[in-house]
């Protein structure tokens, strides 16, 4: 692991000013993710920030009726919070199903946002990736890619989003707030904070130079069944090959009256269509749904089973809310 100095500001701007002033500065909290890339040297920052002393921590009503959540907030805490499970089921069932026990009590709700892919590729510093070192080429176009998107791909990167508490979100219609190092807040709409890799996948959100997450807003809660399933390889600690984030309302013996559908694994972030969610309410047809959802799909080899793989997903959660 290289050098690097440490920082522990007392303030929320004071953070941010450190990590405009410094170069390659980095926050650190639970460090579950970060920690590895560094003794990897995939991640090589001169400035650890920590911030898990900033007042981040609290999950509050809102006056909007909806949830503040703290950007410090543990993953384990906030999927145990009794206002979550209540009326944001979908996102408690999205937490439990990810990482383990132990890194769900070190993770947190900012950390969980900024987790970088688990692509192999990234993670093999002899092998070329246009998000690890822009222009060197993405080695798992043509090479082993079972874990790699269908949509929102470009010919840079083909590499996933792995949170599972952000697909939730999206289905949630979260939002991201934000403190620069001036002191002035910004809130962001989840579905424009995480960014398709197009030319630039090393961009991987929205945040400014400088900017730290300071919480992440629920509105109302939305009525329905909450539904999280996730497709993975074992039974716990490992990634979505696919997942849905699902709401859905008035589906007993019949179709949905409403609809909300967050989908993981498939894309370099939470993937969401109106369009599917349109047509399962106006059809009741998964197989119209599901086609909206992949449209423009491609498989790259290894990864074509993701394709039918998303439309048995989909019919299982809508069956599922059936049944209920």
């Amino acid at each position: 692991m290289k050098a690097f100095t440490y920082e522990r500001p007392a303030t929320v701007q004071d953070a941010a000013k450190l990590a405009a002033e410094r170069p390659n500065a980095k926050f650190i909290a639970g460090g579950t993710n970060l920690l590895d890339l560094m003794k990897l040297q995939i991640e090589t920052p001169a400035t650890l920030i920590d911030v898990n002393r900033l007042p981040l921590d609290k999950v509050e009503a809102t006056q909007e009726g909806g949830l503040r959540i703290g950007a410090l907030v543990r993953n384990s805490d906030l999927a145990a919070e009794p206002r979550v499970r209540k009326d944001y089921a979908v996102l408690a069932k999205a937490l439990l199903a990810g990482a383990s026990g132990q890194l769900r009590n070190k993770a947190t709700t900012a950390g969980n946002l900024l987790q970088r892919t688990r692509c192999y590729y990234f993670y093999d510093t002899a092998m070329p990736c246009n998000k690890r070192e822009p222009g060197s080429g993405c080695a798992a176009i043509g090479g082993f890619n079972r874990i790699m998107a269908v949509v929102g791909a470009s010919e840079s990167c083909i590499a996933t989003n792995p949170s599972d508490m952000a697909v939730a979100m999206r289905a949630l219609d979260a939002t991201v707030e934000t403190m620069d190092p001036a002191g002035q807040t910004r809130r962001i709409p989840i579905a424009d904070f995480h960014k398709l890799p197009g030319d630039t996948p090393q961009i991987e959100t929205d945040l400014r130079k400088g900017e730290i997450i300071t919480a992440v807003t629920l509105p109302k809660p939305v009525a329905g069944m909450h539904i999280y399933r996730k497709v993975r390889d074992r039974a716990s600690y490992a990634f979505a090959t696919v997942s849905v984030a699902a709401v859905i309302a008035g589906a007993e013996g019949g179709k949905p009256s409403a609809a909300r559908l967050a989908f993981g694994g498939l894309a370099h972030k939470p993937w969401r269509v109106a369009e599917a969610e349109e047509a399962l309410v106006r059809t009741g047809s998964t197989d119209e749904a599901a086609g909206a959802v992949l449209k423009g799909a491609r498989g790259y080899g290894s990864n074509d089973f993701k394709i039918p793989l998303t439309r048995r997903t989909l019919r299982a959660v809508v069956a599922q809310a059936t049944r209920a």
